[in-house]
């Protein structure tokens, strides 16, 4: 199977590291990621200006622009076929529930979807900030056939799970809600100028317990189908009744 795989942490990051050396054993892998760390930066693609690509093998390669540029440049140009399947990931640091929205990590395997290719991205947490990305790295190559399968048009695959050892097994999950308790803090500097600060807060998630969150905090691995594409809405219960032009 030939696989584009990516993240948003950057070339260097043990997860992608892990994830390619695990899937190399019985497939055809290229890498094309971002030449830094490019988390948070959702599904931003670069316009107005050149990528600039590394190639550090015969199959890795870095792009100074985003996840979803990566996918773009590696699907349009840098591969000689499109590929069976886009991975992403494996994250440092979970993509749960509205996280999908500001990651990098979902938005490189939305693009795939996008282009009508089975795309899956793939996500740590941690409690203790240790990153043991063994457990999850065998889940995703033991298990590549049939997560592929999942995706069916216009759906990728948002996988998490905690870092560990090992796994009470698997759940199909729906997205949960985050709220963000975020701070932003203004600072007007000696020359007049003035410079907002962020300031991360609490987090607050609500989800049933078939959600991700859930699945996650008991120690399986999520596995959530996500719509690429806002098309696939249903317009079922929303009428325009009393709108008027």
């Amino acid at each position: 199977m030939r696989i584009l795989l990516t993240n948003d942490d950057g070339i260097d990051e043990e997860g992608l590291a892990a994830l390619a050396e695990g899937l190399k054993r019985e497939h055809e892998v290229w890498v094309v990621a971002p030449d830094r760390n490019r988390s948070g930066v959702s599904h931003g693609i670069t316009m107005h200006e050149p990528l600039k690509m590394r190639q550090y093998d015969k199959n890795t390669f870095s792009c100074s622009g985003l996840p979803a540029d990566c996918v773009i440049t590696g699907v349009k140009a840098v591969l000689p076929a499109v590929p069976d399947v886009v991975i992403s990931g494996i994250n440092r640091g979970p993509n749960i529930g509205s996280d999908i929205i500001y990651s990098g990590t979902a938005a490189a395997a939305r693009q795939a979807a996008l282009f009508g290719i089975p795309a899956l991205a793939f996500s740590l947490d941690s409690d203790d900030g240790s990153w043991r990305y063994a457990a999850l790295t065998d889940f995703a190559v033991r298990n590549l056939n049939s997560l592929k399968k999942l995706c069916i048009a216009d759906v990728f695959l948002n996988i998490n799970a905690k870092s560990a050892d090992s796994y009470n097994g698997c759940k199909l999950t729906a997205i949960s809600l985050r709220q963000y308790q975020d701070t932003i803090h203004l600072y007007t500097a000696p020359n007049g100028q003035t410079y907002s600060f962020f300031e991360s807060g609490c987090m607050q998630t609500q989800g049933s317990e078939l959600s991700d969150f859930q699945a996650v905090q008991d120690g399986y691995v999520s596995v959530s189908p996500v719509f690429a594409h806002p098309a696939t809405v249903s317009f079922a219960d929303i009428s325009l009744d009393g709108i008027s032009v």
